[in-house]
């Protein structure tokens, strides 16, 4: 016996296949946003490391930053210098002119042997070898056959006036400029200016007196 034919629930019927395009249409693809150009960064200009105060607003060489070229070396400055470790206190000459000035430099360092007692918890260069180094540079003024001097006869008269501005510390480089103001070469005697920085800080000044003689 043949059964009829049922119809079907139309909840139970399936969905028609969805027919796709065998080639998607290709969207046209948003332009990438303009790259703003990054805000200029401030640059520090730093001055050329020539020899001299040449160019007009030129910054001094003693406040300048490093690399230092050297003028004269440490072996060149023991052979002018009497002076030995540990008491040499100027590692460069980074500018000099004969019988007027010199610029030199000390490098403060950790290792230095005045630190394990000036001060074990803080490290500070004591103000009397800061002045000492002063002299030193001075002497390397005085003591060029330009001023007649001799390493032999070579004395740190006296100070005035001197200020220390601020504490000077390991990993310091300390720049020493000394400037001839008179020479009395009858008596021997010259008077000095003298000016230290740090990073382009003043943290000593004074007026030195130094004194030659004849051998």
């Amino acid at each position: 016996m043949e059964t009829a034919a049922m119809p079907r629930s139309p909840c139970c019927s399936l969905p028609s296949a969805r027919v796709l395009p065998s080639r998607l249409p290709l969207l046209p693809r948003p332009a990438p946003a303009a790259l703003s150009a990054p805000a200029a960064r401030p640059v520090v200009a730093r001055c050329a490391a020539a020899a001299g105060h040449g160019g007009e607003g030129e910054m001094p060489i003693e406040k300048r930053f490093p690399p230092f070229p050297a003028v004269m070396d440490i072996n060149q400055i023991r052979d002018i210098l009497p002076h030995r470790f540990p008491f040499l206190l100027v590692d460069r000459v980074i500018d000099y002119k004969p019988g007027e000035y010199a610029v030199g430099i000390k490098n403060v360092t950790i290792n230095d042997n005045f630190f394990p007692g000036h001060f074990p918890e803080r490290p500070i260069m004591p103000g009397v070898l800061m002045v000492e180094a002063m002299a030193q540079v001075g002497g390397l003024v005085m003591l060029q056959p330009e001023v007649g001097g001799s390493r032999e006869n070579f004395f740190f008269a006296g100070i005035d006036k001197v200020r220390f501005r601020k504490p000077v510390i390991a990993g310091d480089t300390l720049i020493i400029r000394m400037t001839l103001i008179k020479l009395q070469k009858r008596f021997g005697i010259a008077k000095m200016e003298g000016k230290a920085y740090v990073g382009g800080d003043l943290v000593c000044e004074g007026e030195f007196l130094m004194a030659t003689g004849s051998e």
